[in-house]
């Protein structure tokens, strides 16, 4: 009876208890080659999350928005998502294959606030940064503006305001 219960739960991918690790992606700090997973894989493109760690917002988006499983499961299917401490000493390689330190990827891409949400596309370019903090309605929002790629016609807020009147 159990392997059939836990058959059923893994069928219909049910989750419980998601946390905000479960939304990032492993990453071999190396976002050349995260590039090209993210094209294989059939994504729209990568988004990373700076934060850091004493950021009171970053800790509010992770445990309101970023653990819940429609959040989750929309851009684990759209996006590699991986996250940079902007004070962070590991070293990465950039989407050129330089090697860097977090804090200075974060500082080359003008990161100033966190959290600071940026979605690059398949070829490694920034093509949408949102700085603070955005709830769940406003975060399914921002993917899906960028999964769509309305991004290159219009601009997020009137996206979004025209979505809200929907």
């Amino acid at each position: 009876m159990f392997k059939f219960i836990f058959t059923l739960l893994l069928t219909f991918n049910i989750t419980f208890g998601a946390t905000a690790s479960d939304f990032f992606d492993f990453s071999a700090e190396d976002l050349k080659e995260d590039l090209q997973t993210a094209r294989d894989d059939g994504k729209k493109g990568i988004f990373i999350f700076f934060g850091m760690a004493d950021c009171p917002f970053c800790h509010k988006m992770k445990m309101n928005v970023l653990n819940k499983p429609e959040v989750i499961k929309f851009y684990k299917e759209n996006f590699l998502n991986f996250e940079i401490d902007v004070y962070g000493s590991i070293e990465t390689h950039d989407f050129n294959g330089k090697s860097i330190s977090h804090k200075d990827f974060a500082n080359k891409h003008q990161v100033r606030a966190t959290p600071a949400l940026v979605f690059f596309d398949l070829d490694g370019n920034k093509i949408f940064t949102r700085p603070g903090y955005s709830n769940l309605e406003e975060f399914m929002l921002l993917g899906e503006f960028i999964a769509s790629e309305k991004y290159k016609t219009s601009n997020f807020i009137k996206y979004k305001r025209e979505m809200l009147k929907k």
